[in-house]
C-alpha cells in the first residue's frame, strides 16, 4: 500500500513540474494546499547488526519493491474550469496568458454573453407586464450564466498587488459589474416603456369621454337646478302642513287596582283553608245565597268560577251603583239563569222571563238603563252579552275572541217585547247595531274565562276602557273573594 501512495504523489509532483505556470497561480490561491513534506524512504538494504538481522521488519518490507519510475508525462485535452473567488469589489479579473492572446477579444465575448442572456430573459414577460425577478436566483445558476469555457480567475489582492495591477477599462468595468440585477432593470425600461404605448390609446378615449361629458353640462346644471328649487318647495309645503294633534295618553285609573292590605289578604287565605270548605261564611240575604268555603275555592288560582260567585259578585255590583249613583252608569245585571231560562232548548221563550223585571220588583223600567248585563254560560265558557241602550248596540264580549249572531238576535227579540210589555212603547231594533267587540283583552289560559266577564261588567258599569290583561288576573281573584266576604264591592 505504500509503495502505491508514493506513485500517486510523484506522480502529482511530476504534473504540476509540467506546468510552471498553473502551479504558481495556484499558490496564490487560498484554496490551494501545499503538499505534505514527502518522506524519504532509503531502498538500499538496512545494515545488519552482528547477528546479521535487519534493524526493522517494516523497512525490509519496504526493500521488496523496487524503485517507483516517473510517469510519463500526457497532456489535458479537457478544458480546464475556472476557479471562481468571490471577493466583493475587491475582486480583480485575471486573464491567463496561455489561453487568451488578446485582452479585448474575451471582454468582447463576455459582453456578448452577458447581452445573449438579457434578452433571453425577455421570455418570461406575460401579457400584464410582469417579469420574473432573477435576484433571488440560487448562486449554483449564477455560476452557470458563467461560460465553461472561461478561463478567468478572481482572486483576491492585497493592497500592495492592486497598486501594481493595471487599472480595467471601461469594457472590464462592464463585463465585471454586469449581471442578474441588469437584467431586471432591462426588463422595467421595457415594460414602462410598453405601458407608455398602451396609455397613449387610452389617454385619447379618455379625451372623448371628457368633450362628452362637458357638452352634457349645461343640461345636469339645469337638473340640479331643479332638484333644488324641488327640495326648498317641499320644505315649505311640509312646514305649512297643520301639525296633527297628539292624543293624549289615557291614564289607568286607581279604584280597579287597590291593593290589598295584609290583613284583608290573610283573611282571604283563611277562607281559603280546608277546615272551612263546610262552613257558611257569608250570606247574601236580597239574593239568598250562600257562600261557603267550598264555594269561595273557586276564585283560588286555576279554578273555574261558578253560578254562586258570579251571581253574589253581580248583586254587589248593582248595590255599589245604588250607593254611588253618580260615579256609576245605570245599569242592570241579569243572573246566570236568565239566558237559559230565555232560549232553552224549546227555543225563544219570553214569557218564562216576564216577571223578572216588573216595575215593583225592581224599581226602575228597564229599558231607561244605559246598560244591561247578560252573563252566558256555554258549557264550559263563559262570555257576556251586552245591551247598550245609549249607543243603542247589542254587544259581544268573549275572551276567546268568538262569535255568535244568535245571541244578539235573541236579545234583540226581547228587547222589543220587553220595552212593548212594560211600557207600551215599539222599539225598532232592527236599525241597532250588532258589534262582535274586537281587542278586549283576552284570556292566555283555559280557566280565567269568568274572571274575564265579570271584570268586563265591572269595567264598562264606572265607564271605562278595559284596561287590564291576563297577568292582573291573579289580583283580581284576591279582590273579588275579599268583595265577597265583606258583601261589599269597591
Amino acid at each position: 500500500m505504500s509503495a502505491v501512495a508514493i506513485n500517486r504523489k510523484r506522480s502529482e509532483e511530476s504534473l504540476y513540474s509540467n506546468q510552471p505556470s498553473t502551479a504558481q497561480f495556484r499558490r496564490h490561491s487560498p484554496y490551494f494546499q501545499a503538499p505534505k513534506k514527502k518522506r524519504r524512504f532509503s531502498l538500499a538494504i538496512m545494515s545488519q547488526d552482528s547477528n546479521n538481522k535487519p534493524s526493522s521488519s517494516s523497512t525490509s518490507r519496504m526493500a521488496r519493491y523496487p524503485d517507483a519510475k516517473t510517469p510519463l508525462r500526457r497532456e489535458i485535452h479537457a478544458p480546464s474550469r475556472a476557479s471562481l473567488i468571490y471577493g466583493g469589489r475587491g475582486s480583480v479579473i485575471k486573464i491567463k496568458p496561455n489561453d487568451c492572446c488578446e485582452k479585448g477579444k474575451f471582454f468582447t465575448r463576455e459582453y456578448d454573453n452577458a447581452k445573449r442572456t438579457a434578452l433571453d430573459a425577455c421570455r418570461f414577460l406575460n401579457k400584464d407586464k410582469e417579469f420574473i425577478d432573477l435576484g433571488d436566483e440560487p448562486e449554483e445558476e449564477e455560476e452557470e450564466a458563467v461560460s465553461q469555457d472561461s478561463i478567468i480567475e478572481v482572486i483576491d489582492c492585497d493592497e500592495e498587488e492592486k497598486k501594481n495591477i493595471q487599472t480595467p477599462s471601461s469594457s472590464d468595468v462592464i463585463v465585471n459589474n454586469f449581471g442578474v440585477g441588469d437584467t431586471s432593470r432591462m426588463l422595467d425600461s421595457l415594460s414602462l416603456s410598453r405601458e407608455e404605448t398602451a396609455d397613449a390609446s387610452s389617454l385619447e378615449a379618455y379625451r372623448k369621454l371628457m368633450q362628452s361629458a362637458e357638452r352634457r353640462n349645461s343640461k345636469l346644471e339645469a337638473l340640479g337646478f331643479e332638484i333644488l328649487f324641488n327640495e326648498k318647495r317641499l320644505s315649505q309645503l311640509r312646514e305649512s302642513r297643520p301639525k296633527p294633534l297628539e292624543k293624549p295618553l289615557k291614564k289607568v285609573p286607581h279604584e280597579p287596582f287597590i291593593p290589598l292590605t295584609e290583613e284583608e289578604e290573610t283573611e282571604v287565605y283563611r277562607a281559603f283553608s280546608g277546615r272551612n270548605r263546610k262552613k257558611v261564611l257569608v250570606t247574601h240575604e236580597s239574593s239568598n245565597i250562600d257562600i261557603t268555603g267550598e264555594v269561595l275555592q273557586c276564585l283560588t288560582p286555576s279554578a273555574w268560577l261558578n253560578d254562586e260567585v258570579i251571581n253574589v259578585y253581580l248583586e254587589l255590583l248593582k248595590e255599589r251603583e245604588t250607593r254611588e249613583p253618580k260615579n256609576y252608569l245605570k245599569c242592570h245585571f241579569f243572573n246566570t239563569f236568565f239566558y237559559k231560562k230565555l232560549l232553552s232548548d224549546s227555543g225563544y221563550n219570553f214569557k218564562a222571563v216576564r216577571r223578572w223585571t216588573t216595575q215593583r220588583k225592581l224599581g226602575y223600567a228597564l229599558i231607561d238603563c244605559d246598560m244591561i248585563f247578560v252573563p252566558i254560560h256555554r258549557g264550559v265558557h263563559w262570555t257576556l252579552a251586552v245591551i247598550n241602550n245609549r249607543d243603542r248596540k247589542f254587544l259581544y264580549l268573549d275572551s276567546l275572541n268568538g262569535v255568535d249572531s244568535k245571541i244578539l238576535n235573541a236579545l234583540a227579540k226581547y228587547l222589543g217585547d220587553e220595552a212593548k210589555e212594560k211600557s207600551g212603547k215599539d222599539i225598532d231594533v232592527s236599525s241597532w247595531e250588532m258589534e262582535f267587540v274586537e281587542g278586549i283583552p283576552q284570556q292566555q289560559n283555559g280557566y280565567d274565562c269568568g274572571m274575564f266577564m265579570l271584570k268586563y261588567i265591572d269595567f264598562f258599569s264606572r265607564g271605562l276602557g278595559l284596561c287590564f290583561s291576563q297577568e292582573h288576573m291573579q289580583y283580581f281573584r284576591l279582590r273579588t273573594a275579599k268583595e265577597i266576604l265583606k258583601l261589599r264591592a269597591d
